[in-house]
């Protein structure tokens, strides 16, 4: 039997030209929707640095391979849950800047998600392919692009990855939600091979993503011991388990 306290409730609707969108509530959080069931995004609203998605904790992971990221860019806003950790955990990150396509997410998350102004960021409503070639160079650049129906077609593009990898900064780190096949090795992996040279981590997560670690260079390397101090250290401060994380990172699938 399901009571009715535990049942999720619609709270807030839109419609655009890419479809419908959700927010629903059950208990103290509440869950971005997209399609009839496609759940994108979810915050608790009592502890929203909590992430609640493996895949949002392991992006965060990346955002600490950086000694002391400074700018960072954000392709996809979701709920905006994964900016607010990144502001939260990266003390020296001034300039934050956010693309996303559609304005009913934008005004959802405001309203209801949590995702509140900050000085450091900008929001670009719009078309990511369109938009990347006139974002700033970042330390850090993050590409979640999804909707109802799954990766947008960004996550495939070999130009539009390429200059998503020429935005990053000397000693830069794109981190990438990628869809993971049935083998575990991400959508696309012969593609990912060429244009990045086999230079690169993966960190397999429960929802069946993996996350791409991409350096700006080769002649980076994955810091992993100063990525397990700064995993300890932000894991405490949010209430998240990092290091499990740093324990599942592996090599570039083949």
């Amino acid at each position: 039997m399901q009571f009715f306290w535990s049942r999720k409730k619609s709270i807030a609707e839109a419609e655009d030209a890419h479809g419908r969108i959700l927010v629903e509530q059950k208990g103290s959080m509440r869950y971005l929707v997209f399609g009839e069931d496609s759940e994108q995004s979810a915050v608790c609203m009592r502890f929203p640095l909590r992430l609640q998605y493996e895949y949002s904790r392991a992006m965060l992971l990346g955002a600490l391979c950086h000694d002391a990221p400074e700018t960072a860019l954000f392709m996809g806003l979701g709920a905006g849950a994964l900016v607010r950790s990144c502001l939260d955990a990266l003390p020296g990150l001034f300039d934050a800047e956010v693309i996303e396509l559609r304005p009913e997410v934008v005004r959802l998350a405001q309203q209801y998600m949590g995702f509140k102004d900050d000085e450091r960021l900008t929001l670009r409503v719009g078309d990511a392919l369109e938009l990347l070639e006139s974002a700033e160079q970042a330390d850090l650049v993050f590409l979640d692009l999804y909707n109802e129906q799954g990766p947008s077609r960004a996550h495939m593009a070999w130009d539009f990855l390429a200059g998503c990898q020429a935005r990053l900064s000397p000693g830069g780190w794109l981190v990438i939600n990628q869809w993971a096949l049935l083998d575990s090795k991400p959508l696309a992996t012969p593609l990912l091979q060429g244009l990045f040279a086999g230079h690169y981590w993966e960190v397999p997560v429960t929802e069946g993503n993996v996350i791409l670690l991409i350096p700006a260079s080769t002649e980076q390397n994955l810091p992993v011991e100063q990525l397990r101090t700064r995993a300890a250290a932000v894991g405490k401060r949010q209430g998240h388990d990092l290091l499990s994380l740093v324990n599942n990172i592996r090599l570039a699938s083949r």
